[in-house]
């Protein structure tokens, strides 16, 4: 029975490993489509805060053109590699497809919101998770050091 559950296994990655991985093009169609590719924007817009503070003495003229000199295409091209590493031509494809439909489109201009307000909450979550292991080792603390 475990032959036979490791040939299985194998097979399927077999199989798996066979598939078409996902072209340059239609990763970057899907980006483009799911606003991906302006991450680059995105991620620029949280750095530059950060990269002012080491330069104080920049002026903002500087920024200004470091910000406009930024090549969004290469950061397209640096994350496609990406995408094709874990999807495979099939996969982008009805990617594609799901999101040039109605419920596609909605998700994808709500995306941003659900993730904003999933990560507040997550980091309150996180805070209680921690308030609560406070209290426990708080709790616990003295009878451990008594014991030491």
């Amino acid at each position: 029975m475990k032959k036979l559950l490791a040939v299985c296994l194998s097979l399927g990655m077999a199989f798996n490993s066979l598939a078409e991985p996902a072209s340059k093009e239609s990763v970057e169609k899907l980006m483009a489509l799911t606003g991906a590719s302006d991450m680059g924007k995105q991620m620029i817009g949280q750095m530059l805060p950060a990269m002012k503070q080491m330069l104080p003495d920049a002026p903002p003229a500087f920024w200004q053109n470091v910000a406009e000199e930024v090549n969004m295409d290469e950061m397209v091209a640096l994350v496609v590699p990406v995408y094709q590493k874990h999807l495979s031509e099939e996969d982008v494809q009805a990617m594609l497809g799901f999101f040039s439909t109605s419920a596609g489109k909605k998700l994808i201009s709500v995306q941003p919101a659900i993730m904003q307000e999933s990560m507040m909450i997550g980091q309150q979550w996180g805070q209680q998770l921690f308030m609560r292991a406070k209290q426990k080792y708080d709790a616990t603390a003295p009878a451990a050091k008594a014991t030491n």
